[in-house]
């Protein structure tokens, strides 16, 4: 599990790109997994968790498109 003391989309789609599956933790946010390299939306969700998962899904896109 890695931990985020900021929310920052760039360094967790970096991150989330690299490992492919597994947990983290943005201070102010919670807990989220991901899996095949894509955030995904936690059980109990509020808006700003689905912004959050949505504006880092779109910078690994992003940066998949970049080395493609």
């Amino acid at each position: 599990m890695r931990l985020f003391k900021r929310y920052t989309p760039s360094m967790i789609a970096k991150h989330i790109s690299r490992l492919f599956k597994g947990r983290i933790y943005i201070h102010g946010l919670g807990g989220f997994e991901f899996d095949n390299g894509k955030l995904i939306i936690p059980a109990q969700a509020e808006k700003r968790h689905f912004t959050a998962v949505k504006e880092v899904n779109q910078e690994v896109k992003r940066l998949r498109c970049a080395y493609a």
